[in-house]
């Protein structure tokens, strides 16, 4: 069989697994505000770059629109991130 070319080796110890529960920075509602702060979340998939992370309550992207799904996702190095 033939191998196959890529830019880097595979990390196959992985930090995160689908599952975990971890502190993501983002914006979303504490009561009837809108902060930028940690919040819990749940890794519901990873792929080779980025994380996705699903909330129970409302996030925002930057530009302030609501993510109706709840889901972020974060480069697997982000320093937004953090079991």
């Amino acid at each position: 069989m033939t191998s196959i070319p890529f830019m880097r080796p595979p990390d196959l110890t992985e930090i995160y697994q689908v599952g975990d529960v971890v502190e993501a920075f983002c914006d979303h509602d504490n009561g009837d505000q809108r902060v930028k702060g940690w919040l819990k979340g749940t890794v519901v998939q990873i792929d080779g770059k980025l994380i996705a992370v699903q909330f129970r309550s409302d996030v925002y992207l930057t530009d302030g629109w609501m993510v109706p799904d709840h889901i972020l996702w974060y480069p697997e190095s982000s320093s937004q991130i953090r079991k």
